[in-house]
């Protein structure tokens, strides 16, 4: 799967980022072994181990999507590489909703707030809503780029 690029300095300025009945937040140390479950649960180890080292940062970068005390949704940054967006999921029932667009526009202001003009997403799996949402570009020939030789079980 290719990377794709970001202009954060273009991303849309008057979004909502609320969505009724969902809190969307920065997850806090003493959840990480709740979300390190519910990741891999629901996704991969790999987005397992990504998201551990999220929760390495200061602060953590890594944001959850919550509704009704239940994780529906994360997102990650600098997990595999310093300016990668990634991983990202949510909950196959709560897709259509947006709170994969608010979701990824957290992320993607927090890495604007580091100072990054750009953001690389890593490994893109639904290049149509990335280049929807926020414009992001295909970089060519990123396949696989940092994830060459993935050690794989």
């Amino acid at each position: 799967m290719p990377d794709m690029l970001v202009k954060l300095y273009a991303l849309p300025e008057k979004v909502n980022l609320e969505i009724n009945g969902v809190t969307i937040r920065r997850a806090l140390a003493p959840e990480k072994q709740t979300v390190l479950k519910w990741v891999e649960e629901n996704f991969s180890r790999h987005w397992t181990g990504e998201c551990d080292v999220a929760f390495s940062r200061q602060p953590v970068s890594c944001f959850i999507a919550v509704e009704e005390k239940k994780i529906v949704g994360f997102a990650c940054y600098e997990a595999t590489c310093k300016n990668f967006f990634g991983p990202t999921g949510v909950l196959e029932d709560m897709r259509g909703r947006g709170v994969g667009k608010v979701l990824l526009l957290k992320a993607l202001f927090a890495m604007r707030e580091l100072g990054y003009a750009y953001a690389i997403i890593g490994g893109v799996g639904p290049a149509e809503f990335y280049e929807k949402t926020v414009g992001a570009k295909l970089i060519e020939d990123s396949t696989p780029g940092v994830y060459k030789g993935l050690l794989r079980e």
